[in-house]
């Protein structure tokens, strides 16, 4: 694991939603550079088998380590629910992922033990926000409801819509029926519909933002492992996808708030050697 307290954090997501964690590792750690991936070829990782999000993750984790980046934050949730395993056997830094941020800042959050998630329909599906919390606040009540339209609404600018709103409703009824107290922003997009979340589910109920919780848990990790960044120097912050950049670059700032971005690059397949290592395509085989 690199020690250099400069280096970098490595930030990957699918696509453009893990902005919105870069963004509050920005606000909550602004002497922190960062190095973005945006598999923007290959998004979403929602619908794919837990096989393929492993794999895909790791050519992601592979990418970052050619930046000798000091940490690993996973902003993917699907990512983060299906690949940790796999990322932290290989990974030679410390990996946090958006999943167990987020169930821990619910656990401390709810007063009546009932927790709503919301998110992917791969994310909702693997039960993850289920097992975490059952870990961390035993006889928790979650109810979960997968929301898969939330991100081409989100994509699409459509976050203060009548149509977005009336979709929120039909969404998060489940949730309002069981009197959950507190609800788990799922998917890096979902920060962006907050304000309609919160309309919906009314006073009172406590709205988990998992890029916020991730930044706090970044942290107390780099302090405790003593690679925090010092000085008052601007932290620098460069970002490549695998497709799309005059596109990812166009609407970075609509996650990115009133953060600069600096133009993406494109990363073709052929800048990422290791798409020929075989072991890739079975991730538990290259166990060194």
């Amino acid at each position: 694991m690199t020690k250099d307290a400069a280096a970098s954090l490595g930030v990957f997501d699918s696509g453009l939603g893990g902005l919105t964690v870069v963004r509050a590792l920005a606000r909550s750690l602004p002497h922190e550079g960062v190095t973005y991936f945006g598999d923007t070829a290959r998004v979403p990782y929602g619908n794919k088998s837990a096989r393929t999000v492993s794999r895909l993750s790791l050519e992601a984790m592979r990418f970052l380590e050619h930046f000798g980046v000091k940490a690993l934050v996973v902003a993917c949730n699907s990512a983060s629910a299906l690949a940790m395993d796999a990322l932290r056997r290989e990974a030679a830094v410390p990996v946090v992922g958006v999943v167990e941020a987020g169930a821990e800042a619910a656990a401390a959050a709810t007063r009546n033990g009932t927790v709503g998630v919301i998110g992917p329909r791969a994310t909702v599906g693997s039960g993850c926000y289920d097992r975490e919390l059952a870990r961390l606040r035993p006889g928790t009540t979650v109810v979960s409801n997968p929301c898969p339209l939330f991100v081409p609404l989100v994509e699409e600018g459509w976050t203060d819509e009548a149509v977005t709103r009336s979709v929120a409703e039909r969404y998060l009824e489940p949730l309002r029926v069981a009197g959950v107290d507190t609800v788990i922003l799922g998917c890096t997009h979902y920060p962006l519909l907050a304000d309609v979340i919160g309309e919906v589910m009314g006073e009172g109920v406590r709205l988990i933002d998992s890029g916020e919780a991730v930044a706090a848990t970044v942290g107390a990790l780099l302090e405790r492992e003593g690679i925090a960044a010092g000085g008052s120097a601007p932290a620098v912050r460069r970002y490549f996808v695998s497709d799309q950049a005059d596109r990812f670059s166009a609407e970075a700032r609509r996650f990115l708030g009133d953060l600069a971005a600096d133009g993406a690059r494109a990363v073709d397949q052929s800048d990422l050697p290791w798409y020929d290592r075989p072991w890739l395509d079975d991730p538990t085989k290259g166990q060194a």
